[in-house]
């Protein structure tokens, strides 16, 4: 296993900063994020570290050099919109921008690229298969084509009001995942686990490891910690927010000891990114740096 992090935690440092930094505290590889150039409506997102809009040869080169100058890999290249909103202009821009990122993987050496499904979150479940078969069997040839594998980030996109009441993801759960893998069986459509969001969703994160061992492209390191006093006093029903709380790897509910056995049992060896979104750490780029090190520094016990 190879242990980095998200390149979105810092947004206002370049590629060449980020990597430098990667390279001077000992991180073995970083998701680059390769959002389109513009302002994102929440956080974490609209981060271009990698622009892959007319990604040439040339710009490619650049970012490869940068890489391996540093002696830092890219474990993937990272774009989490929603393919699947209702607003069909939108979503075709998201599309586009999939198929952009697919693209421009193979000419950075990249053979992952990390997303989400998406979801009409006003509809069902059960609702939202017909247009996930118009959306994404083409999106997975296309990876195919270039050899490219897609790993799905398991969050819910649940969170605030405007993402009530199903989430923006389809793809938060097991029985979702084993439906996807049915109706695309392709080997080039897999996952990008994060164990904090089944902690919150109070589903066994370790069980799911074994079922879909083949299908683990990527690993996201975030924890998630339940507060019980918000529980009991909104329940299940309020939004995620209010009775839980993201944190950085070690200080939530995660189990990581058992979480890296299991990962080891089932041979897994691919790249272990840490996510920060632990708002106690966000109040500046050196507070953010210190997360990356904390996290590295408890997560180097499983991944030296």
């Amino acid at each position: 296993m190879k242990l980095g992090f998200v390149s979105a935690i810092l947004p206002e440092l370049s590629l060449e900063e980020v990597v430098a930094f990667a390279a001077e505290e000992g991180f073995a590889c970083v998701e680059l994020m390769c959002w389109p150039k513009g302002k994102a409506e929440r956080r974490y997102a609209g981060i271009t570290h990698v622009d892959v809009d007319g990604l040439g040869e040339a710009e490619a080169g650049r970012v490869k050099q940068i890489m391996q100058q540093a002696g830092v890999a890219i474990s993937g290249l990272g774009y989490y919109p929603n393919p699947l909103t209702p607003d069909a202009d939108e979503a075709n821009t998201y599309i586009e921008h999939i198929k952009k990122v697919i693209q421009a993987a193979p000419r950075l050496g990249v053979d992952v690229v990390n997303t989400f499904i998406g979801r009409d979150w006003t509809r069902s479940v059960e609702d939202n298969w017909p247009r996930f078969r118009e959306v994404w069997p083409p999106l997975i040839r296309l990876a195919e084509e270039h050899g490219v594998r897609i790993g799905i980030e398991n969050c819910p996109m649940f969170f605030t009001n405007d993402e009530w009441p199903g989430g923006k993801n389809l793809a938060h759960c097991p029985a979702v995942w084993r439906q996807m893998f049915e109706e695309i069986p392709s080997t080039a459509f897999g996952l990008n686990f994060d164990p904090s969001h089944m902690v919150w969703q109070q589903i066994d994160y370790f069980r799911p490891l074994r079922e879909f061992a083949d299908r683990i492209f990527h690993v996201h390191a975030k924890d998630a910690k339940v507060e019980r006093g918000g529980l009991d006093e909104w329940g299940v029903l309020a939004t995620p927010l209010r009775w839980h709380t993201p944190k950085l790897p070690g200080l939530g509910d995660v189990a990581w000891g058992k979480f890296f056995s299991v990962l080891t049992d089932v041979g897994y060896q691919g790249p272990v990114c840490i996510e920060v979104e632990d708002r106690a750490y966000e109040g500046s780029l050196e507070a953010r740096k210190t997360a990356l090190r904390q996290s590295r520094n408890y997560l180097s016990q499983y991944v030296p």
